[in-house]
């Protein structure tokens, strides 16, 4: 089974899908020297439109910004930044595949899975919003820590926030199961931007059922 993986960043979600038995094919704007498969560096809905490759299913991350929670408190630039779920979601109906969108809770995504760390043992929640046009199931969603303390700090060791300023790295990348990014500042970025591989791993499997299914 392939899988083509646009807007693929560093490969949290490529990592995913290849442990449910996908072969990954990344696409991404930008230089992605820690992807771990075959990568391609293009305008991801233009490699889309123009590839004449084979793939069993598609899985596309489109810019999340513009929905970030930490736009609400700066008013009026979600303009400046890119809104593509209407039309990566629009090309892959078209494509006739198999697929799903990931974004951040607040994006347009429609009917989606909330996928969280605490669902799979992670020490960390990211929440992540999943659309697909095939089904599934929404896990059960841990109740999360109570803060420790009054003041509503987290328990050392016990939960971590993975952003942009994530420190260390090493700490982040084991929190998110995400050993494969080395490239400095570069892999900072992309590790803020990230997925955990626990996440793709469950959605692949669905996939996978949707996949043979089809054939």
């Amino acid at each position: 089974m392939r899988l083509l993986d646009l807007f693929c960043g560093a490969g949290g979600a490529a990592v995913g899908y290849n442990r449910a038995g996908f072969d990954v094919v990344g696409v991404d704007i930008a230089p992605q020297p820690d992807y771990p498969f075959e990568f391609h560096q293009a305008d991801a809905l233009a490699y889309l439109l123009w590839t004449d490759e084979k793939f069993d299913a598609i899985h596309a991350s489109p810019p999340c910004q513009r929905y970030s929670g930490m736009l609400k408190c700066r008013p009026g630039e979600a303009d400046d930044h890119p809104n593509f779920v209407a039309t990566t979601r629009s090309l892959l109906v078209d494509s006739g595949l198999p697929y799903v969108i990931e974004n951040v809770q607040g994006s347009p995504l429609l009917d989606p899975v909330m996928l969280c760390g605490h669902m799979f043992g992670l020490e960390l929640y990211r929440h992540r919003l999943f659309e697909s046009n095939f089904r599934v199931a929404q896990p059960d969603h841990p109740l999360h820590i109570k803060p420790a303390s009054p003041a509503g700090h987290w328990k050392p060791g016990t939960i971590i926030s993975v952003s942009g300023h994530a420190a260390p790295i090493a700490v982040a990348c084991e929190a998110m199961g995400i050993d494969w990014i080395k490239t400095g500042r570069v892999g900072r970025k992309s590790l803020s931007q990230a997925i955990p591989p626990a996440y793709t791993e469950y959605i692949g499997q669905w996939l996978a059922m949707e996949v043979e299914r089809a054939a």
